[in-house]
């Protein structure tokens, strides 16, 4: 949502054409709207409610989805949102983590399971997502 401070369109070249630059690291590139993604580009509703947002990020159904995927610079590719959703034995979402292993939630005990799973696992584990999602689990918890 707050990556529109990175990414600058320089011009655009054409309809799904953009020439670009990284603002952190000033690297010029460009980028092409995926095919796939070029109808819900064509869209600027999203773009017109959330001006901090990255000029190229669309809604789709209930995902926002990247429309220049393959040609995203570095800092998107290594970025990731919501890697899980996390749900009470009601299946009520009770919690999200973004993609550095962060616990959004207001849910006092799925905070100090949480607490309790950082304990164990490092964030520097390979297999870190599968270990907290067992974590979670294991602990009755629904993840998606």
């Amino acid at each position: 949502m707050y990556l529109g401070d990175y990414i600058a369109i320089e011009e655009q070249l054409d309809r799904f054409t953009f020439a670009c630059e990284s603002i952190s690291t000033g690297t010029p590139f460009i980028a092409e709207v995926d095919e796939d993604k070029r109808e819900i580009f064509l869209d600027f509703t999203f773009p017109k409610r959330h001006p901090t947002a990255c000029r190229f990020l669309r809604p789709d159904g209930d995902l926002l989805r990247c429309t220049i995927h393959r040609d995203s610079p570095a800092q998107c590719k290594f970025y990731r949102c919501v890697v899980m959703k996390i749900y009470d034995r009601s299946e009520n979402r009770i919690g999200t983590v973004t993609g550095t292993f962060s616990l959004h939630s207001e849910d006092a005990n799925l905070r100090k399971v949480w607490e309790r799973a950082e304990r164990t696992i490092s964030d520097n584990d390979p297999d870190a997502e599968s270990r907290f999602r067992s974590f979670l689990e294991e602990d009755g918890y629904l993840v998606r």
